[in-house]
């Protein structure tokens, strides 16, 4: 049985790691470069880097500050925000990332993964998926949780799986910063659906919210961003209690 991967997030907005809750009211959390290579010494599993508002505000994610973050780590690395051609990627793993996280670009052109896939193979590919919970289900937004569609998680996250995604990296928006657990029954059906792994981002508050990610949503992996930001969680603690609860991590 393959290992659960802790991954700490690095939201950054203008060259900071920045938090929020449920999408808003960001605060900053320090310099992108020295946590990740913190991450990389403390034992993370992989790292994701966000450039949070790319897409919405219509430009690049910032490709120095990758190949920054890149020198100073040892491990898998996710680069996500602004991507949204076969150029950007490439240009991302040149500059030392080990894979592309791809959002709104996908589901505006759902091809792309295709595309990345096909040029790059799938293990290059996780396709990222910021859904709400509302009145008609599982709601995919677009731009940083910024625009409504039409898009289920269910469906959208099956046909990003027959396309060749290599992973679904779901963010529950109800969840986001609240620190309550993350979406478990929702990760547990997205886990029986799909033939890729499932990373679960969005509600960690303390060390049970993992053990529950894995043990009862099924995730591949769990990512979360404040609580190893802000010292709440420290990432080999975190590994020795998952251990101590029968969950298969790398130490």
């Amino acid at each position: 049985m393959l290992a659960k991967r802790i991954i700490p997030c690095l939201d950054v907005k203008d060259g900071q790691t920045v938090k929020g809750t449920n999408f808003v009211n960001l605060r900053q959390a320090g310099d992108p470069v020295e946590l990740g290579h913190a991450y990389s010494e403390q034992g993370a599993d992989e790292l994701v880097f966000l450039d949070i508002t790319a897409s919405h505000e219509g430009r690049k994610t910032f490709t120095d500050m990758v190949q920054r973050v890149a020198a100073e780590i040892s491990i898998p690395f996710t680069v996500g925000g602004g991507i949204s051609e076969l150029r950007d990627v490439e240009r991302m793993l040149s500059a030392g990332a080990d894979k592309v996280s791809i959002n709104s670009a996908a589901i505006r052109n759902p091809h792309l993964v295709d595309e990345i896939a096909y040029n790059f193979g799938s293990q290059v590919c996780v396709v990222a998926i910021d859904a709400r919970l509302d009145e008609n289900g599982w709601t995919c937004y677009l731009n940083g949780g910024r625009i409504p569609t039409e898009r289920n998680l269910f469906d959208w996250a099956r046909e990003a799986n027959q396309r060749g995604a290599g992973e679904i990296l779901f963010t529950s928006m109800n969840h986001d910063g609240v620190k309550a657990g993350f979406a478990n029954e929702a990760l547990a059906r997205l886990a029986k659906e799909l033939s890729i792994p499932v990373i679960a981002s969005g509600g960690a508050g303390c060390m049970e919210h993992f053990r529950d990610a894995f043990a009862i949503g099924h995730a591949d992996a769990a990512l979360a961003a404040s609580v190893f930001h802000f010292g709440e969680i420290g990432i080999p603690e975190l590994k020795e209690y998952l251990r101590a609860e029968k969950i298969n991590v790398r130490l």
